[in-house]
């Protein structure tokens, strides 16, 4: 059995956003932030090139692998892949409200069927040691009553599973954008603590709409641990110090021009390797939010990055803006 999990701090599952790379820089900022995948579906696992869709660099850890399906012998098929390449944890997506994701019949629409939910959770869970975990909604669209959120968390906890990772908002399956249904559908927070209430036994992770430190550790009274999305995308720095704050950490925090050179190392590596400079640094242009210098350091990087031959002495250069900023 490995070993349990520290999720009070996660940074979510986000498409286009937690690859590899940004997972990397963000290790970077933070030691023990539990970090997860894009969504992967079992179609590209099982069917797709493996390597890019699972690889990772061991200094990721811990990881955790966001799966997409509702095939219960394919998601076993896939966990058991996951726990050979040394992921520390399985998410199952019971959350995403696109239409693409609706078609293949994973995503939030999954609520409505917590029966199949607990089917392949049983599945996975059946297959390896790692922990297998859910990240939901609090309702699809007019299916949102307190009395189903809990159908649905009594169902799939039946199985064993002690996790749920809860994005504090329902999701409307039509109507609205993925982009929309992270912002339209109104905050649940009172909803997320009083299933903590209801289940003290069960981890319960909120997640959604999480914009600075102060209002992340003001969660912790009413659950186990908070998810963060796209404002760690937005403002990475923001995890400085988390370490010391929820995990008990004594090193010191990095500074951004710490960050900076060892991300700068790896990049060099990578380049090397035949990977576009501009697919890793997109993802550190907001290190420097709100400090002096932090337009002209990304506009350095976004308008140059992409040009062929371009190499990581960019970086310093895009660096040198904030320095004398």
């Amino acid at each position: 059995m490995t070993q349990e999990l520290n999720r009070k701090l996660s940074i979510a599952p986000m498409m286009d956003h937690t690859d590899r790379h940004f997972r990397y820089f963000l290790r970077l900022i933070s030691e023990h932030v539990l970090l997860y995948t894009e969504m992967a579906t079992t179609g590209a696992i099982l069917h797709g090139d493996r390597e890019q869709h699972l690889g990772y660099s061991e200094r990721e850890h811990p990881l955790a692998l966001q799966l997409g399906g509702s095939d219960p012998v394919e998601l076993a098929q896939c966990a058991v892949i996951a726990e050979d390449m040394g992921y520390d944890e399985i998410n199952l997506n019971v959350g995403c409200p696109s239409k693409r994701v609706q078609n293949g019949r994973f995503g939030a629409c999954l609520m409505a069927e917590p029966g199949l939910v607990a089917e392949c959770v049983a599945a996975m869970s059946g297959r390896v040691q790692i922990p297998v975990t859910i990240k939901t909604r609090t309702g699809i669209d007019n299916r949102d009553s307190y009395a189903e959120l809990t159908t649905f968390i009594d169902t799939v906890c039946s199985t064993g599973c002690h996790t749920f990772i809860v994005h504090a908002r329902k999701a409307w399956l039509n109507g609205l954008s993925p982009k929309e249904n992270r912002t339209v559908p109104p905050l649940q927070y009172e909803t997320v603590y009083q299933l903590k209430k209801d289940y003290p036994d069960l981890e319960i992770i909120i997640n959604g709409g999480f914009t600075g430190r102060e209002q992340i550790l003001a969660q912790f009274p009413y659950v186990d641990g908070v998810m963060i999305g796209r404002v760690a995308y937005q403002d990475p720095y923001l995890l400085a110090g988390m370490d010391q704050a929820l995990f008990g950490s004594t090193n010191p925090v990095p500074t951004r021009q710490e960050i900076l050179q060892e991300f700068k190392t790896y990049a060099a590596r990578h380049v090397r390797r035949g990977t576009y400079l501009s697919h890793m640094t997109r993802h550190i242009l907001g290190l420097f939010q709100g400090r002096p210098g932090a337009r002209a350091f990304r506009r350095v990087l976004s308008d140059n990055a992409h040009k062929p031959g371009v190499g990581t002495d960019l970086i310093e250069k895009a660096a040198a803006c904030v320095r004398s900023g």
